[in-house]
């Protein structure tokens, strides 16, 4: 089964997506790091919850401090020490101070903190130094988080500062997208695992730990399986996948060719509503829906599989789960010209150096080295006909998909 005609790739994303998304969970916060948060999240109280010393020292009343130096201290005489976790009951009047440790709840009547390093203490009479301010070394109530403030929106990938703040907030628990379950079919007769030697017809399955990352490079959860080409092997088990995962990926079996069964496994399965689009290199790609859960039939080359995934299934995976973002596309000068052809879009390998970027000399789809060597995609649009030496292209580097 092949679709007679290749549609661009604009037509491919606005048929894949938008995608069902996963479910929401619940989680602790012990558990939520990498996770994709599915709610905002609002402040139940203020952060600090209360006006608080940002120093070791002594709380005073500014006032008693004006216009005093070194060479004439303010004298003061000390009522109470308090440390972190404790609290004054003294309301301070002029003339006196409370000892305090960083974090500790600024004492009524105080209005400013005094370092350490610029008192001299004697029992309980204390010379200050300096002269301060008000609010010298006071951290005030809300001064970070005030309660309902919004402090993080859906869609956030939780960093360790995110969980910080969401704790700060009140909150012992998050809710977040469900990792989505991701079946992956490897599809191919002649492929063994790694080993030092081969016989006859046999090709490494590289592609078995490829998309293994690059499920996992989405946040996604992959099962991985090899299918030898049988078709009725190759149904049973993507039957078996879609009942216990989100979505299934088939390396392999997409070309016009005998022997390759997968395009005509999902056919007779579901409704395949891509088979070829106008990409270099990939264009054997393939999507189906089967009982409305999405099936991505990559190519079996090495590269192809590679760009396919990136360029067609990355962002689907992201999307479930509430991450939408774009291609992170810059602009770079080519180092040399560059052909292409109207009509197909190309995602061409190349190397970057400061502010230019020089495609690959080495190319085809099956050239792993060339993904090794190469750190980012050169993007030709379809309208294109390739470009010149010195002139502006979109790059896309390959650390900037991976979230």
């Amino acid at each position: 089964m092949f679709l007679s005609e290749l549609i661009s790739v604009k037509k491919a994303f606005n048929i894949i997506n938008p995608l069902n998304p996963v479910d929401i969970e619940e989680i602790t916060l012990e558990e939520a790091y990498r996770r994709v948060l599915a709610e905002d999240v609002k402040s139940l109280l203020s952060s600090p919850p209360f006006d608080r010393s940002a120093m070791d020292g002594y709380a005073i009343q500014a006032e008693d401090t004006f216009g005093f130096s070194e060479s004439r201290p303010a004298h003061l005489r000390i009522v109470d020490r308090i440390g972190a976790g404790q609290m004054s009951n003294v309301t301070l009047q002029s003339g006196e101070a409370v000892k305090i440790a960083t974090g500790a709840p600024i004492p009524s009547g105080a209005n400013t903190v005094v370092m350490e390093e610029y008192t001299v203490e004697d029992g309980d009479e204390l010379d200050v130094e300096m002269s301060l301010p008000p609010g010298e070394n006071v951290s005030l109530s809300g001064e970070d988080i005030k309660k309902g403030d919004k402090v993080l929106k859906v869609g956030q990938i939780l960093r360790p500062q995110d969980l910080a703040i969401i704790a700060s907030s009140g909150y012992d628990s998050v809710k977040v997208f469900r990792k989505p379950k991701i079946g992956v079919i490897i599809t191919g007769s002649e492929l063994v695992s790694p080993r030092s030697e081969l016989k006859g017809a046999e090709i490494i399955n590289s592609n078995h730990y490829t998309v293994k990352a690059l499920v996992e490079s989405t946040l996604a959860l992959p099962t991985l399986t090899h299918c030898v080409d049988d078709e009725e092997l190759v149904e049973e088990t993507m039957m078996q996948m879609l009942e216990t995962h989100d979505a299934v990926i088939t390396t392999g079996g997409t070309a016009i060719s005998k022997g390759d069964v997968v395009v005509d496994v999902a056919d007779k399965l579901g409704d395949v509503l891509i088979h070829g689009v106008a990409v270099r290199p990939g264009k054997p790609f393939g999507f189906a829906k089967i009982q409305g859960k999405p099936v991505f039939m990559l190519s079996g080359y090495p590269v192809a599989t590679m760009v396919q995934f990136d360029v067609f299934v990355r962002q689907a995976l992201e999307m479930i789960q509430g991450i939408h973002r774009e291609f992170p596309v810059v602009r770079m000068k080519a180092g040399r010209k560059i052909p292409s052809s109207l009509g197909r879009t190309d995602y061409i390998r190349a190397k970057t150096d400061g502010e230019t970027v020089s495609p690959l000399k080495i190319s085809g789809s099956g050239i792993i080295r060339s993904m090794v060597e190469s750190d980012s995609y050169v993007l030709i649009e379809e309208n294109l006909e390739g470009l010149e030496k010195g002139e502006n292209c979109g790059v896309i580097m390959y650390d900037s998909l991976r979230l």
